[in-house]
């Protein structure tokens, strides 16, 4: 007896306080809120925050990628929550949330006589718009001041929204543990499903874990969530909310978990969708024409920090939907032949497959074992393209401009411009060739010859559509040729730029990205198709015969096979540190770059061409 009567009056003064709290309420009321002071300063009621994650999609529209920082959560909008949720929820929290506002005085007596009969605070009184009001604007810690703000932002709540949208908001907010957030990403999570798809049981069992997620945590503690969940649908029969033949039914149904783990596929493809995610954000929203008008580092470095929180802002607190170009399929069979092909563990590859019929792209391997926040050898590594520039940068502004045939005879012997005297592969010697002998035997000495005799800047000029990042003003000279830059071009720049042999001399952007959309489907973001023209079609067409007798009978001979068309540019760097093959089908333009990781010379390599191999094996599965 004296146990119990030391237990009621525990309870008993747990009452008392909460009523003293909420008599405490009015006199905040008076001294802050009626002046609005505290509550315009600390909370934005108008703005109910909750991070929203987003998906990227492949060209199917299945998710390959779920992006989020802390807060696993897929957002469900009120008009999808099943009515059994809704019912389960105001049965075990809050039975009379549809008359309160924002505080049930009854409900604090209801759990006053339960607990006095348990002898144990089982029940707290916190309405549901009280505990979303805890979990949007304040802490868990357990003090008086933060009861009355809790009992406050409660009422407020109430007054600004409806009670289907505070329903909405809390369903969505609460914690479910193992990092999962609101009713939909719990059920995909636990159970593998969507949820309207749950049965009555399995609602009734996630139910539960919100009240105490360590406690009801399934993984952990299967038997505890169980006994509430039995709780729960005790609960919904007594409120009249399901019948007896319903709960009969789910209280024997067997509950087997499917755990769901979070979705990251394609690492490869995922950093190259984050990057230009990154760049299409900058050119939308103005920070591009910012970068490129900053006059300080310190400026430019202050609006690259603008740029990041503007893209973690979209990505993990509004949420956007990425629709991608990806081909599942294509980017798995890439990935697989740059593995197997490559067998050496300090050697590294990067291929950027382009389709033509839409300018897009559908698969990109990053490196040969690529793991997220790594180095993304696709476009973040910039090597010497070897002869690999030398359609784009010599031989196209050559026949441009003097309309020469692929026949013409043209010098390519020694050739010397001060200190600066190129040499052949092999240091072979030539004399008198046609334009495609020096193409398709890639001859460096006819190349600088040409480039020579069409002048430096007006070369350059045809490169500027393509917009290779490091390439610069110090790139200017006769070297460039033959693959001499300052710093290099990237994989996936090269390739874009050799789409222009399959739009008849028209240049345009390609991309991953094909829209971004929210999460209900608006369009929000897609990219400008703007076109460029770099040289005529009959330029075009001169260039793609020599590009086609290169590797029927030049240096990429490795990577023929029958098809409607097929034609591309090898590319040897100094002391063989890197290999190129950039070549067009009549279906795509792809892209290969191998080398060392650490920058060493792989001649060992070059006679099997990998580069060549790899590129065949993926042009003929496309």
């Amino acid at each position: 007896m004296l146990k119990k009567a030391i237990g009621s009056f525990f309870i008993i003064s747990f009452f008392l306080l909460f009523v003293l709290s909420f008599a405490g309420t009015a006199q905040l009321w008076k001294k802050t809120v009626t002046p609005t002071e505290w509550w315009n300063e600390k909370i934005d009621i108008h703005g109910v925050y909750m991070q929203k994650n987003s998906q990227f999609l492949d060209k199917n529209g299945e998710v390959f990628e779920e992006a989020y920082l802390t807060e696993r959560r897929k957002y469900l909008p009120y008009k999808d929550i099943p009515i059994d949720v809704i019912h389960a929820f105001i049965s075990v929290e809050d039975q009379s949330f549809f008359e309160h506002r924002g505080v049930d005085i009854r409900g604090i007596g209801r759990a006053l006589l339960t607990n006095i009969e348990n002898q144990s605070i089982q029940q707290g009184g916190s309405t549901i718009t009280q505990q979303l009001a805890r979990n949007l604007y304040l802490s868990n810690e357990k003090n008086y001041e933060r009861k009355l703000k809790e009992l406050i932002i409660a009422y407020k709540l109430e007054s600004q929204y409806s009670k289907e949208e505070i329903l909405e908001f809390y369903i969505n907010k609460i914690y479910f543990q193992n990092g999962v957030y609101g009713i939909e990403a719990a059920s995909q999570f636990y159970f593998g499903k969507q949820t309207n798809e749950l049965t009555l049981a399995e609602i009734a069992f996630l139910t539960a874990i919100p009240n105490n997620p360590t406690i009801y945590n399934p993984l952990t503690n299967m038997e505890q969530t169980k006994k509430r969940q039995q709780h729960i649908l005790k609960n919904m029969l007594e409120n009249n909310y399901i019948s007896e033949e319903e709960y009969n039914r789910a209280i024997v149904e067997n509950i087997n978990l499917n755990i769901k783990k979070p979705i990251h596929r394609f690492p490869d493809y995922t950093d190259y969708v984050y990057r230009e995610f990154k760049a299409l954000i900058a050119e939308k929203e103005g920070f591009k024409k910012q970068l490129q008008n900053a006059s300080t580092p310190e400026a430019k470095k202050h609006i690259e920090k603008q740029l990041k929180k503007r893209v973690n802002e979209w990505l993990y607190e509004k949420g956007v939907r990425i629709h991608t170009n990806l081909d599942p399929k294509l980017q798995t069979h890439a990935v697989q032949t740059v593995k197997r092909i490559l067998s050496n563990k300090n050697i590294e590859a990067a291929v950027v497959i382009i389709d033509h019929e839409n300018g897009t792209i559908p698969a990109v391997v990053a490196g040969k074992n690529f793991q997220r926040n790594t180095l993304n050898y696709a476009y973040q590594v910039y090597r010497q393209p070897g002869s690999a520039i030398k359609p784009l940068l010599v031989f196209a502004p050559y026949i441009e401009k003097t309309g020469a045939s692929p026949s013409q005879i043209i010098n390519a012997g020694r050739f010397c411009k001060g200190s600066f005297c190129p040499k052949n592969y092999g240091n072979a010697s030539y004399g008198n060739v046609t334009i495609e002998k020096a193409f398709t035997a890639s001859i460096n000495t006819a190349a600088v010859r040409l480039m020579n005799a069409v002048g430096i800047q007006e070369s350059f000029q045809y490169l500027k559509p393509f917009r290779f990042e490091k390439v610069g003003k110090n790139d200017r000279n006769l070297a460039s040729a033959i693959g001499g830059f300052t710093y290099g071009v990237s994989p996936s720049e090269l390739t874009k730029a050799y789409t222009t042999f399959a739009a008849d001399g028209t240049y345009r952007p390609s991309y991953a990205i094909q829209k971004v959309t929210d999460l209900n489907g608006k369009t929000l973001f897609e990219w400008n198709q703007k076109e460029t023209k770099v040289w005529s079609k009959e330029t075009n067409e001169k260039l793609r015969y020599l590009l086609h007798k290169t590797v029927t009978s030049g240096t990429a001979r490795r990577a023929y096979f029958s098809s409607a068309y097929i034609g591309g540019k090898t590319g040897t760097t100094n002391d063989i540190k890197d290999l190129w093959f950039v070549g067009l089908t009549e279906d795509a333009t792809i892209g290969v770059w191998i080398g060392d990781k650490n920058g060493k010379s792989i001649a060992q390599y070059e006679s099997d061409r990998p580069h060549l191999r790899i590129w065949k094996e993926i042009a003929q599965a496309y």
